[in-house]
């Protein structure tokens, strides 16, 4: 199996962080500074899913991602001479897409467009359970798949009516599993900042859905 190869599948196994032979990231990088078109669709191979994925969440819009991670992966082509290396490459390349939905959301909030869609992978589920709120991925009866798609249905609701600051930190722990040293290089905030505001993000969390549980609990009982 050729590096490439190995590389398209270590992608599809690891989280967001691509596993790499020493000094390959570095090779690559040294590529994509040469504009080198090769490298580049490299890239986009090894990270297209990853990238989506973050904007998906984070905007809550399946058309709006798409057309927003083509515009990451043109920025780190422009912006790569300012890559020097401080961190991991798909670091810096997570701080390029978080920057881009910041920014994106504003501008949907500038046009008013208030509704947002709902998340539909099933996975999300599951990356949430930090929060409190994990439901099972074995359902036997059809009554208790019903409640686990409600209560899906409630977190993703809740997820997206999150702060930008408070739902990127819960993407970014709790879905993609980054550790705080990684979260800090993305957001640039302090240790403690980020601990405490995950904490206030994940009670948040936490207490919508119950609302939206009861609510629905007392539309049943009418």
């Amino acid at each position: 199996m050729g590096v490439v190869a190995e590389l398209d599948r270590a992608a599809a196994a690891a989280g967001f962080h691509v596993p790499m032979p020493d000094g390959y990231e570095q090779k690559l990088v040294e590529r994509l500074k040469r504009r080198d078109e090769a490298a580049f669709n490299e890239l986009v191979r090894l990270y297209q899913g990853k990238i989506y994925r973050l904007v998906y969440r984070m905007i809550g819009d399946a058309g709006e991602a798409e057309d927003l991670a083509q515009e990451v992966f043109v920025t780190v082509f422009k912006s790569i001479d300012g890559f020097r290396g401080d961190s991991k490459l798909s670091t810096w390349m997570y701080r390029v897409a978080t920057n881009h939905c910041k920014n994106r959301i504003k501008y949907l909030g500038r046009r008013a467009h208030k509704k947002k869609k709902e998340f539909d992978e099933v996975g999300d589920r599951d990356a949430i359970a930090s929060a409190s709120m994990s439901t099972s991925a074995t359902v036997p009866r059809p009554d208790e798949l019903a409640d686990a798609k409600q209560t899906e249905a409630f977190i993703k609701k809740a997820l997206a009516e999150l702060p930008d600051d408070q739902r990127e930190l819960v993407v970014l722990r709790d879905i993609e599993n980054m550790t705080y040293e990684e979260i800090q290089d993305v957001t640039n905030l302090p240790a403690g900042t980020v601990k405490s505001r995950l904490h206030r993000a994940r009670l948040a969390l936490q207490k919508r859905v119950v609302e939206l549980q009861g609510v629905a609990k007392k539309g049943k009982g009418k």
